[in-house]
């Protein structure tokens, strides 16, 4: 019976301890992903940054004591995908929380025009942020004659996987400088299986759009003379001239091995997005975190398209609505919001 008391006693001393430690504001845990890309490229480890940036699991260190500042009992992950419209596909069927998208691409399916013409518009679709340029890659072996997007015709050419922002704008460049899927040899690979086969001789170029560098053209360039083929002249010009989410872009000299001059090309935004359905607190504590001093220093030192990534440049050619949450932190943080982006009234 005395044994019996004392385990009474000590139960009833863990459970006053743990009440005890718990912080008043205590908060359940719940989960939020950010759809990115593919490994090889610039989204996953931006979104992984992101992720770190604005998770805030229960029992984190508080902010001002150098822990996390993120949303507090948020927990924040990175998925790999298939790319932009595959991202406002899962965004708009509820199998993801956020995710990454071309700019392009954000305004397409929100519209339901250009890639998503004949489709229902994805009318949920909402912005969190614009967050740096993408610029288009077109990444030839050095020694396959490519010195400009017309001399792509006959060659073995990846022009990235369905259901990636890659290929819609692909399939714009090949049709502004006059060829078509049927003058090329195409393949529909991700940038780091495209490489694969180059790095072996099975393929002669391949495109990719996101920041520089991105990983697997600096890792080919490591064992392959490769050359960026530019994407410019009138050609260029006319695709910025009919679509204005492109402008023109610059990949600088040195930035990957063997490629010793600047190169001209075309860049869209990438734009983190999420649906309307997303509580209006919780992206407004999401935008918060992402803005605050601690995410300053993770996204400067993270990668170098985290510097970039900046709250005066946020607004930056968001041509869908903002969700209201980050709308209200931009209006707040005194912002001006462009017509585009600002929420559509209630209905």
């Amino acid at each position: 019976m005395g044994s019996l008391k004392n385990s009474g006693w000590l139960a009833a001393l863990v459970m006053c301890a743990s009440v005890a430690t718990v912080p008043t504001n205590a908060q359940e845990m719940s989960f939020f992903r950010i759809g990115t890309g593919g490994t090889a490229g610039t989204y996953f480890p931006i979104g992984g940054l992101l992720a770190n940036a604005i998770s805030n699991p229960p029992g984190s260190r508080a902010c001002d004591e150098g822990g996390s500042c993120g949303v507090p009992g948020l927990v924040a992950t990175a998925v790999a995908s298939n790319g932009s419209v595959a991202n406002i596909n899962a965004i708009a069927g509820g199998s993801l929380e956020s995710a990454f998208s071309q700019s392009d691409v954000a305004y397409w399916a929100y519209t339901g025009t250009g890639v998503f013409e004949g489709q229902p518009a994805v009318e949920s679709v909402r912005a969190i942020a614009n967050l740096y340029p993408e610029s288009i890659h077109l990444v030839a072996r050095a020694d396959a004659g490519i010195e400009s997007v017309a001399d792509l015709a006959g060659k073995k050419v990846s022009m990235d996987e369905p259901g990636s922002g890659t290929l819609v704008d692909a399939r714009l460049i090949l049709e502004a400088y006059g060829l078509s899927e049927a003058d090329i040899e195409p393949e529909f690979l991700k940038p780091n299986q495209a490489a694969d086969l180059m790095r072996d001789g099975n393929m002669d170029a391949f495109f990719f759009v996101g920041g520089f560098p991105a990983g697997a053209i600096a890792e080919l360039a490591t064992s392959l003379d490769i050359s960026l083929v530019p994407i410019a002249g009138p050609e260029a010009d006319a695709i910025a001239d009919e679509y204005g989410f492109f402008s023109a872009n610059t990949v600088p000299a040195g930035t990957y091995e063997g490629v010793d001059a600047d190169v001209q090309t075309l860049a869209v935004g990438a734009q983190w997005v999420t649906s309307a359905d997303q509580p209006e607190e919780l992206v407004y504590e999401i935008t918060k975190a992402v803005w605050n001093e601690g995410s300053r220093a993770l996204l400067d030192a993270g990668h170098a398209k985290g510097k970039e990534i900046r709250m005066e440049t946020a607004l930056q050619g968001v041509g869908i609505p903002l969700h209201p949450g980050a709308e209200r932190f931009y209006r707040e943080a005194g912002l001006e919001i462009p017509a585009a982006a600002k929420a559509p009234a209630a209905q």
